[in-house]
């Protein structure tokens, strides 16, 4: 790999990442705009946007190919499924005023995956990744306790986040991610055509009568939703596994800088303990991956 690819995939992931992690700031403006309603719009605006760049991308062969598939498209509907939960369990959070609970969800993300490879895959697991997933099950417990309930914003998104990664891991080598993608905002958007037609027979859209701009915020949430996709596609075929798995943490971490100092979200000192047992299980992670990664090269070099 050329350092010229590396610095470009290295810029491509950077850029999805905090693309992503400056979304609670854009879901706070789209107001009065409820959850169910932004995640329809999401869903409808993602699709036209995916079939301009399959047209200017001439990728519709590839698209079609997976339409035709009915076990991959009944995985990506699953996975459809899956996304749809996860953004509007997000969108609820960031409206709510839980962003922080959401950081947490993406913190946490990394435990569940390797839980599901455990779990679903029967993948061996080195002790000190058995050791961060206990620090991540402490960690869910000194929150419930502190709380008084379960983090179930961080536990959705989580849980949703991670089995939708592990069916793409599942059709990602045959299915590229816009075609991948357009198949899943296909699935959604006819119910999301649907919701959005009633919520404006009902009166109860906003889409129109509240001026141009809030209209084109709605609109715009296919762009803000498909650009830091394909930028994270372009990272993760140039990039080695690490450098992404390292690159992810720049999302929840925006996040929780977003709900503690811009939108002033409260941080007892359970929140704190369980947070600090979420890092101290990534940093365990994040180091044994590094020398698993490191060995890998080493022991290629010498061979």
């Amino acid at each position: 790999m050329s350092d010229a690819p590396d610095r470009r995939g290295l810029t491509a992931g950077i850029g999805a990442y905090v693309l992503w992690g400056l979304l609670p700031l854009y879901f706070t403006v789209l107001a009065p705009a409820t959850a169910d309603e932004v995640v329809a719009h999401r869903a409808v605006w993602s699709l036209l946007f995916c079939c301009l760049l399959l047209v200017v991308t001439r990728s519709w062969r590839a698209f079609v190919v997976v339409l035709r598939d009915r076990r991959t498209l009944g995985l990506l509907a699953l996975a459809a499924v899956l996304l749809a939960t996860n953004w509007l369990v997000f969108v609820f959070g960031v409206q709510s005023g839980h962003v922080v609970d959401a950081s947490l969800g993406y913190f946490v993300n990394p435990l569940v995956t390797v839980a599901l490879a455990v779990l679903v895959l029967h993948e061996r697991v080195r002790t000190v990744q058995w050791v961060a997933l206990g620090c991540g099950a402490a960690a869910v417990m000194v929150l419930t306790v502190g709380y008084g309930r379960v983090p179930w914003i961080a536990l959705t998104l989580a849980v949703s986040f991670g089995l939708y990664g592990l069916i793409k891991n599942r059709v990602g080598r045959t299915v590229g991610a816009m075609p991948g993608f357009a198949a899943e905002t296909l699935v959604l958007a006819p119910v999301a055509l649907a919701y959005l037609a009633w919520l404006g027979a009902s009166g109860r859209g906003t889409f129109v009568g509240n001026g141009v701009g809030h209209a084109a915020l709605l609109a715009f949430t296919g762009v803000v939703t498909t650009v830091p996709l394909l930028l994270f596609n372009d990272a993760a075929r140039r990039l080695p596994l690490t450098v992404v798995g390292l690159l992810q943490y720049i999302t929840p971490t925006m996040h929780f800088v977003i709900g503690v100092l811009l939108l002033d979200e409260h941080m007892p000192p359970a929140r704190w303990w369980g947070f600090a047992l979420v890092w101290v299980a990534l940093v365990a992670l994040a180091v044994d991956g590094w020398r698993t990664g490191r060995a890998q090269v080493l022991a290629a070099r010498a061979g």
